[in-house]
């Protein structure tokens, strides 16, 4: 044990380093660091500062404690300056490729997707930084993946070294706030200028569900990049200074300072999908709602990870209350869309008969929920609430789910969406004058649901071959009642009935009679021709089977008609105006239907 006077000398010593580097009455000391000289120095001054702080421990300079305390207070302020100017100095912009997230980036196609915004509209400093996001969103794969957490190194290990013995001391001499202050400051700066890098907005919630809708999209897919990377490589690797620097230095200390750092960032960050979790639900709000519960869910075991102490808690939490009140939004968003197709209440017919707007918008909806089928088959569990409740009630249809045993939840929504649409569209057909046309629109249109079910690879796997038959057979039994309604009555001037005369010294045939009926024919033939080329099927193939299916039941019957009475008619005067019309030209006037503009000239030609 060291005698009294060796412990008076060292203290001593070690007091006039310290007030040597004391920066309140020393310009040397003001304009210099010490941590920015040689080790020899750095040293000294650490072993100083140790050697006051085992003075004050000492019995035997009970007197001095007066001076030692002076000299503690003085060595805590340089420490805390030597700090700060250490985080400082290494607390540089990230470089872009370690802000790149490691995992892939989901892309999902289809019509409600908004085109990629240029990345550009956000300044950076770092145009690299740019190509990379651009890049990275190019690339398309599924959310879910194992953790993929990536540290960097975000300082050299002589600083973390220094900064270590720095903190070690202030802790032990009462300084743990001061120090996690210091810290928390400057390392919240360069997480915040991260962010500015990244394009996260400092935005309210307020302000969020302020924003139009357009906006959002971009904002969101903005935000899902940066949220992997905020907590992936950013938090994680934050949380790594800390213990680096405060591991084992004191209870929890290098919790605290983390907590300091990231978690006003973190907050700011989850507000955004907190914001959207919570906002008006609309239709065209799904897919983006998904693909903020896919990435949020994908991020959830990483955010357990990075925020796995108890004073991080309430992060881990809104995170997983932000991903069921995105799942709850997407149910919601489902059951309303439901009922928005039951109640669309335009009843303006379209022209021609086509597909309704209402078709396109609602299959290429359902179409792109498939696309989601497994974050949609975990949240919907339960089918539609529908059934022989609605059976009195005129304006739902009823549908009874026994028929359709095994399905999935999520699937018996989508054919309820499409018993829907059908119910909607027969309400829609019934504004058509036109009988004929109002089949021929719902031929078209349930055609195109058969279709766009066919076409897509995972809705036809979700939607029953029994279900698709009774579909098929809807829209060929509107094309044969498209049929009747329009060639009954032109063919049944092909008929022989009321055209013989019983004895006459004649031919038995009514000239009269006959030259009537050829009359009847071509103005009702006229009349199809006129109308029904300014109809419209548009698939191609479709459209040829219904051209073929009339010029099998037309032609025939006229070639046999004119056959058998053409001779009565041409023994008489100006033939012309009775036989206007060859079998060539009833073939090629059949081609002008269902084009959807008025071609008429194969009939025009012969009628002038």
């Amino acid at each position: 044990m060291e005698a009294p006077e060796n412990d008076s000398v060292a203290f001593e010593s070690a007091e006039k380093i310290i007030l040597r580097w004391d920066s309140t009455v020393s310009e040397e000391a003001r304009e210099k660091m010490i941590f920015d000289g040689d080790r020899y120095e750095i040293n000294r001054y650490l072993h100083a500062v140790d050697e006051i702080q085992r003075s004050m421990k000492s019995t035997t300079l009970s007197d001095d404690q007066d001076k030692a305390n002076s000299a503690i207070q003085i060595a805590m302020a340089r420490l805390e300056d030597e700090f700060r100017s250490i985080l400082v100095a290494h607390t540089n912009a990230i470089e872009a490729d370690s802000l790149t997230d490691p995992s892939p980036s989901p892309v999902h196609s289809g019509e409600f997707q908004v085109p990629e915004e240029d990345y550009h509209d956000t300044p950076t400093d770092d145009d690299s930084f740019t190509k990379e996001l651009e890049h990275q969103e190019s690339s398309s794969s599924s959310y879910r993946s194992t953790s993929s957490i990536r540290e960097v190194d975000l300082m050299p290990p002589v600083a973390i070294y220094d900064l270590r013995s720095i903190a070690e001391r202030m802790i032990s001499a009462g300084y743990l706030r001061e120090c996690i202050q210091v810290y928390g400051s400057v390392r919240k700066s360069a997480v915040e200028s991260s962010f500015r890098k990244l394009g996260i907005e400092k935005l309210s919630i307020g302000d969020i569900q302020r924003l139009d809708w357009e906006t959002l999209e971009t904002k969101i897919r903005r935000w899902i990049r940066a949220a992997k990377v905020c907590v992936r490589i950013l938090f994680a690797s934050e949380k790594k200074l800390c213990e680096q620097i405060f591991e084992s230095l004191g209870t929890a200390t290098d919790d605290a300072c983390f907590m300091e750092t990231i978690k006003g960032p973190a907050i700011q960050l989850f507000n955004f999908a907190e914001a959207i979790s919570i906002s008006r639900r609309s239709p065209e709000k799904l897919f983006k709602i998904l693909d903020l519960h896919d990435a949020l869910s994908d991020l959830l075991p990483d955010v357990e990870i990075v925020f796995e102490s108890k004073s991080s808690e309430s992060i881990r939490v809104q995170a997983v209350e932000i991903l069921s009140r995105l799942g709850e939004a997407a149910r919601g968003i489902l059951s309303e869309f439901e009922n928005a197709v039951l109640r669309e209440p335009s009843k303006v017919p379209v022209p021609g008969g086509t597909i309704h707007p209402l078709t396109r918008y609602v299959m290429n909806y359902i179409s792109l929920i498939s696309d989601y089928k497994k974050t949609m088959g975990e949240l919907i569990v339960s089918q539609p609430s529908t059934g022989s409740r609605y059976s009195s009630d005129p304006n739902t249809p009823d549908m009874d789910f026994a028929d359709l045993e095994g399905l999935t939840p999520l699937a018996l929504h989508l054919i309820w969406i499409i018993v829907i649409l059908q119910f909607n569209l027969e309400g829609k057909s019934k504004h058509y004058r036109d009988t004929s046309l109002a089949h021929l629109f719902m031929m078209n249109n349930v055609h195109y649901i058969v279709h766009k079910t066919k076409g897509s690879p995972e809705l036809g796997e979700m939607i029953v071959d029994d279900f698709l038959r009774k579909l098929t057979g809807k829209f060929r039994q509107a094309a044969t009642s498209y049929q009747r309604a329009t060639w009954v009555r032109v063919l049944h001037c092909l008929r022989d009935e009321g055209l013989h005369v019983s004895g006459s010294f004649s031919s038995g045939v009514s000239k009269s009679a006959l030259r009537e009926r050829f009359k009847t024919f071509n103005a009702l033939f006229e009349e199809v021709h006129r109308t029904q080329s300014t109809w419209l099927i548009p698939d191609t193939q479709l459209r040829e089977e219904l051209r073929i299916s009339i010029a099998e039941k037309l032609i025939p019957a006229y070639r046999s008609f004119l056959g058998r009475f053409r001779s009565h008619i041409e023994s008489g005067r100006h033939p012309e105006n009775y036989i206007k019309y060859t079998v060539e030209d009833l073939e090629n006037a059949v081609l002008d239907f269902f084009e959807g503009y008025a071609v008429s000239q194969h009939l025009r030609r012969r009628s002038q």
